[in-house]
């Protein structure tokens, strides 16, 4: 994620938010938290923010009223809404106040990041909720990843790996940081599980296809890139 990139969190649950917030700025973001929707509210009209998290069940004020308030005043902010309320209604209700994208719980961190990433550069003038790199696209609300015509039949946790991956695409990154953000894991050097995804994920991204994308650095991680 781009350096000086400012999110403002609005979440009630104060030790999510912490973690939340820890992640992001470990990837260069300024986030900023506020527990209420008032606050949230408040923060959102003083601060400017290239991106807002906001979760729909919040004391004070909800989630919908605080976004539905920026947007009557003219906010055009992104918006991605949180919620563990996740049936077509709830979602349907979270765009209709303004929202511009809706992710429930339980997440990934990883999808969440890319998401974000997607609003932002949406925001830009850039593409939506795709991201891409050479002939591999990868849809976040669809959550489906394609090379070239090809559609590539990923469970959810390759989804959220390759996506954590395409949001740090020519980046190198370490098992720890893909244990943390992707599995929620603590820093538990003995699994292998990184690497068993890696493996699975490797042979339905690059197998069938003349460049190869994922690159193993031998004792500092993975990099997604075309291969020099």
């Amino acid at each position: 994620m781009g350096q000086n990139l400012r999110l403002l969190l609005v979440e009630d649950d104060t030790k999510a938010a912490a973690l939340l917030c820890d992640r992001f700025r470990a990837e260069g973001v300024d986030a900023t938290h506020a527990a209420d929707g008032a606050s949230g509210l408040d923060a959102a009209r003083a601060g400017t923010f290239d991106v807002l998290v906001v979760d729909r069940m919040l004391p004070q004020m909800s989630g919908t009223e605080l976004v539905k308030t920026l947007r009557q005043e003219g906010d055009t902010t992104p918006v991605l809404f949180l919620s563990a309320l996740g049936e077509v209604d709830d979602r349907v209700a979270g765009f209709d106040a303004g929202g511009d994208d809706y992710l429930t719980k339980p997440y990934a961190f990883a999808e969440l990041q890319a998401r974000v990433t997607a609003l932002v550069r949406r925001s830009e003038g850039a593409a939506t909720t795709h991201l891409q790199l050479a002939d591999l696209q990868l849809d976040l609300l669809a959550r489906q990843a394609r090379r070239g015509d090809i559609l590539l039949d990923l469970n959810n946790r390759e989804f959220d790996l390759l996506a954590y991956l395409m949001g740090h695409q020519g980046q190198i990154v370490t098992r720890a940081m893909l244990l943390q953000n992707v599995w929620n894991y603590g820093l538990d050097t003995q699994t292998n599980v990184v690497d068993v995804h890696i493996s699975r994920l490797r042979a339905k991204l690059d197998k069938d296809f003349d460049t190869p994308l994922l690159q193993t650095k031998r004792g500092q991680g993975f990099i997604l890139e075309v291969a020099p």
